[in-house]
């Protein structure tokens, strides 16, 4: 994308359009979008002159075909000029983009979190003039730049930043869904192609002119290419010797015609044109890329008098006439002269591992081991930062290197796994059985492929358990009769912690103990970190207890694990009520991993996402999170993961107090999962039913759900729901006339240790044991013990009903005065959390204690940080739009936290918030 110093012919309606975009007041994006050569790129620079006349700052960047697999190679591009300013910014900031540019090894960020770091940069940047980030070849962006492109460019208005974005109409990119306006660049008028032609080419004979005008079609790039490329032929030749045959597109025509100056090159020109095609070479030093990031074409001048490259007028750079001069240089060169220049370059970025990998595996042939662990190690890099599908592509290109089959096999079966968890099942099951030896029929990365597509796909617990036990035992007498392991530990571990998943879907007895006696005899092949796993996956009741400080040690150290280790930790730490220590790392990965990384795995840390805002009352934001897991779900055939969602949404829905939806979907996932024997969906289904029953007030078959779990007195074991539901059961009991079993549950949670298990088990076992409490004394000690718990106020809605029952007892036997200390918060938490059913029984007490019916109706301490900062900029008479442009914010956003500001304020009109929010300043508690 060179400067443009010559004057458009025609365009006046995009240039218009270009000027305004320039000129305006508010930061804005635009997409300009048009085919091959139709004048993108000089309307690019039309703009950027114009945007430096108007003293704007101007960073330029261009997408190219051979970083389009490189993370963030493109917004470094943008950036990189920038990243001075990053020092002013504060630390947080400064990490994310020290994460994603590799200053420092931390968890790559989610777009999001990237992208609101991007707005920060750009707005220091734009703070003494305006900035115009302008981007060629969009389409050749990689997808991670491009996302967070994407998410930038809806994020401008209203500030001194602009972004101009080029694309190909021909070629697939993110910019096709990104919702940013477009400007589309359609072929010239056959008056101004006309035109175009005879300014720059004034003699030309006329049946070369209107050949040239027919193929054309109006393409500036032709118009001024074909004529150069037929100079010298005379006569009335047939249009298609002139041109070309009509049915091959114009591109390609185009490229042939580059090929012949190609052609015309000595050998070394060639071959220097080549190794910078291949590298992205070529593109302006107005892009700014970093130092030492691409190869510097040297000694072409004849490419540059045959029109194949021209000199980049500030740094006197080499730079390619178009893209498509670049896609011809490779096309015309022959297999060993591509192997050759990627071999060259493999050695200019020996420094640089996934360029370096990139190069080594199209320069090389032969096995080789040294390159295929250039790769397994560029794939593990990737991995990390987000990029399981490039994983995949290099873990199998080095086992195709791998110099011996026992090599191939673990680089295949790595390739498997990671696929596996992104979501490829199908293309695992084909990796592993590639690797089948001649008459074989399994292996164990062939088993496991096998196991992951019928456990996601179909829920299939009960085959998947025989065969991956049956594996587990083939490897354990193996390694014994070889005196040793026979096979990789690794290949062992990812069995053995797929049969710990296995058997927690299950949720049957008989399977946990089948699963947990194959560990024990494995003896120290079995890992510390595996029975970390199987003690809290399986029973944390009987297992789980000590389990909590060495779960928490490990979230200091998240960043050197892989993804679906960190969603593992976490499902031990949800299991032991821990799950918030890890909610921010999952919420700073989850979309990297939806995007181009591990896809099942996101998928599971959107359920972990899902499961700790419900338990700490962010009930609005669940139900978003789980409509998201279960589309990716649906979308992508996991019809486990879909149950799953379901089951977690009926969960919610019960606590919400929507009983028909709740019913609906506990109905739904349970047709769907008792027939497969998926025990832990089961019970999560039969919790959601005793949930909805009592808040209805449906005590009876609260009671009927709650003892399908488990039995008063006891935790059946391998139910997880058994000690969760401890509340529920004991509730449903009080309240059916049912004290004895409610007291016998309370006291065979204090029995069976269930305190030191977790912070909510304590709180719930001290709550049950409170309201079943026989005599008063014993009744306040135990309440006062849950109350005081330091992790209480993590667990709002079980607090809540603790306290509601609590009041409740307080108002028989005391006083009505005495019991508003317990219900007061308990009603407003029940508000605060939209729980309808238990908002309306806790009202319902505190008017039998005389209390006025709108009791402290809501302080500003039910309100986040957001909402009351959004609540004070709409009272201030802020519209949505300006509201979201101040917090970068959609407008839409902004209408969703107001729907849920005014329930809580009591209102129903934006009109109502000034005064609401006045009284609930000034409201006194009671």
């Amino acid at each position: 994308m060179k400067s443009v110093t010559t004057t458009m012919v025609g365009r006046e309606d995009e240039q218009a359009e270009l000027v305004a975009f320039v000129r305006s007041a508010a930061g804005q994006a635009l997409v300009l979008r048009g085919e091959a050569g139709v004048g993108k790129s000089s309307l690019l620079g039309h703009a950027v002159a114009l945007a430096e006349r108007e003293g704007h700052l101007v960073v330029r960047a261009a997408g190219v075909e051979a970083e389009s697999e490189l993370p963030y190679a493109g917004l470094h591009q943008f950036l990189h000029p920038l990243l001075a300013d990053a020092a002013g910014l504060e630390d947080g900031t400064r990490a994310v983009f020290d994460a994603v540019f590799g200053g420092v090894q931390d968890d790559p960020p989610s777009v999001m979190t990237l992208g609101i770091a991007v707005l920060g940069l750009l707005s220091r940047s734009a703070a003494q003039r305006p900035l115009s980030l302008v981007l060629d070849d969009g389409q050749w962006l990689d997808d991670a730049s491009a996302d967070v492109c994407g998410f930038v460019g809806r994020r401008l208005a209203g500030g001194p930043v602009r972004l101009l974005v080029a694309v190909r109409t021909d070629l697939a990119s993110r910019f096709d869904t990104a919702a940013l306006p477009e400007l589309p660049v359609a072929a010239l008028s056959d008056e101004d192609a006309a035109r175009l032609l005879d300014h720059r080419y004034p003699e030309l004979s006329r049946p070369v002119r209107r050949a040239v005008l027919e193929q054309a079609q109006g393409n500036p790039l032709a118009l001024l290419e074909l004529p150069a490329h037929f100079s010298g032929r005379t006569g009335d030749l047939p249009v298609e010797e002139l041109i070309g045959r009509r049915g091959v597109p114009l591109p390609r025509r185009l490229q042939q015609l580059y090929g012949t100056r190609i052609a015309a090159l000595d050998e070394p020109v060639r071959s220097e044109l080549l190794k910078g095609a291949l590298d992205g070479a070529g593109t302006p030093s107005g892009t700014d890329a970093a130092p030492g990031t691409r190869y510097r074409m040297r000694d072409a001048d004849p490419a540059v008098a045959a029109g194949l490259l021209d000199i980049e007028v500030v740094t006197g750079d080499l730079v390619f006439r178009h893209p498509l001069v670049r896609s011809a240089v490779v096309r015309m060169a022959t297999p060993n002269q591509r192997r050759a220049a990627h071999l060259a370059l493999a050695r200019v970025h020996r420094e640089n591992l996934e360029r370096r990998a990139t190069h080594l595996a199209a320069a090389t042939v032969d096995p080789d081991e040294d390159v295929a662990g250039v790769l397994e190690a560029a794939a593990e890099s990737a991995t990390r930062r987000g990029g399981a599908l490039a994983a995949v592509a290099w873990l199998t290109r080095a086992a195709e290197l791998s110099e011996d089959h026992t090599g191939r096999s673990r680089r295949l079966a790595d390739a498997a796994f990671v696929a596996a968890h992104a979501a490829r099942l199908g293309q695992a099951h084909r990796l592993v059985r590639a690797n089948l030896a001649p008459g074989s029929t399994t292996s164990p990365a062939s088993v496991l492929a096998a196991a992951y597509q019928a456990l996601y796909q179909d829920g299939d617990v009960r085959s998947t358990h025989r065969q991956v036990s049956a594996a587990i035992e083939k490897l354990r007498d193996a390694g014994a009769a070889a005196g040793g392991s026979a096979e990789p530990q690794e290949v062992l571990t990812r069995l053995v912690i797929l049969l710990l998943a296995i058997s927690q879907f299950s949720g049957d007895r008989a399977a946990w103990e089948s699963t947990l006696g194959l560990l024990d005899s494995l003896g120290d092949r079995v890992t510390e970190r595996v029975r970390l796993f199987g003690g809290t996956w399986s029973d944390v009741t009987r297992h789980g207890a000590g389990w909590a400080e060495p779960l928490r040690r490990t979230a200091a150290d998240l960043s050197d694990l892989d993804p679906w280790d960190i969603s593992r930790h976490a499902t031990a730490a949800y299991h032991l009520d821990v799950l918030s220590h890890y909610r921010p790392h999952l919420q700073r990965v989850v979309d990297r991993e939806l995007e181009t990384g591990a896809m099942a795995t996101g998928m599971v840390m959107l359920h972990q996402i899902m499961l700790d805002q419900m338990t700490v009352g962010e009930w609005a934001e669940a139900e978003g999170t789980g409509q998201r897991g279960l589309h990716l779900a649906t979308e992508h055939g996991h019809h486990l993961f879909a149950a799953q969602s379901r089951a977690y949404l009926a969960q919610l829905a019960a606590l919400r107090g929507q009983v028909a939806r709740a019913r609906d979907l506990q109905a739904e996932v349970d047709a769907w999962a008792r027939p497969r024997g998926v025990g832990f969906l089961t019970q999560v289904a039969d919790s959601a039913g005793a949930t909805a029953a009592l808040g209805s007030g449906d005590y009876e078959s609260a009671y009927l759900y709650a003892i399908g779990i488990t039995q008063p007195g006891t935790f059946r074991p391998y139910a997880y729901q058994a000690s969760r539901t401890l509340l529920d059961l004991v509730e449903a009991a009080r309240h059916t006339g049912r004290a004895e079993q409610a007291r016998a549950h309370a006291l065979a949670a204090r029995d069976a240790g269930l305190p030191r298990v977790s912070p909510r088990l304590a709180l719930i076992t001290h709550g049950a044991l409170a309201m079943t409490a026989e005599d008063e004394r014993e009744a306040a000690e135990m309440f006062a013990l849950a109350e005081s718990h330091p992790d209480a106020a993590r667990f709002p809605f079980e607090l809540a009903r603790i306290r509601l029952a609590h009041g409740i007892r307080v108002r028989h036997v005391q006083d009505r005065a005495a019991a508003r200390r317990y219900l007061v918060p308990a009603a407003e938490a029940f508000e605060r959390l939209g729980a309808a059913g238990w908002s309306e029984r806790a009202r319902a007490e505190l008017r039998a204690t005389g209390a006025p019916p709108r009791v402290s109706a809501l302080s500003l301490a039910s309100l986040t940080w957001q909402e009351r900062r959004i609540a004070d900029l709409a009272a201030g008479g802020l519209t949505n739009k300006e509201i979201g442009e101040r917090m970068h914010l959609s407008p839409r956003t902004v209408s969703s936290h107001l729907y849920r500001v005014f329930p809580k304020l009591g209102i129903t009109a934006r009109a109502a918030l000034r005064d609401a929010l006045s009284r609930a300043e000034e409201a006194p508690r009671v």
